[in-house]
């Protein structure tokens, strides 16, 4: 049951890996079950993200509510992510996904790359590596903290 909660909390928006493996060492379980489990719970909802948020997007700005809402998520991430997209490409999706700040993480990275339309493999592969990196900082802040 604990690794369904950890799996759950890894996918959410925000919390995402950063905040379940803190959770998964405090619930008392071991260091690579842990790791494994946020990593692959964060890596789930990235192709979802890349594939359905534009086009479900498009619909739904016909309705004022969402304009403003897509505009404000619009300019919060590609103020944050813009100069690494534009300057490393891929591979700032990667250091925006692996650097563990705040509102920094899959899901922003995931929109960042449907916002400025990068190519798909190369946004997952680079979201994803970004996942696994952020998954071991986090993981090894957190076993030696706890």
């Amino acid at each position: 049951m604990k690794i369904m909660y950890l799996m759950f909390i890894s996918m959410l928006p925000f919390i995402e890996l950063r905040g379940a493996i803190p959770i998964g060492i405090g619930f008392g379980l071991p260091f690579w079950e842990v790791l494994i489990i946020s990593i692959i719970g964060n890596i789930i909802p990235i192709l979802p993200i890349l594939f359905l948020f534009q086009p479900i997007s498009n619909i739904l700005l016909r309705f004022r509510w969402y304009q403003s809402l897509y505009s404000k998520v619009y300019e919060r991430t590609t103020k944050k992510g813009k100069k690494n997209l534009d300057k490393y490409g891929a591979l700032g999706l990667f250091l925006f996904t692996a650097i563990p700040i705040p509102t920094t993480g899959a899901w922003s990275a995931a929109l960042l790359a449907t916002f400025f339309q990068v190519k798909l493999s190369y946004a997952f592969l680079a979201i994803a590596s970004g996942v696994v990196a952020a998954g071991i900082i986090m993981s090894t802040i957190s076993h030696l903290v706890f």
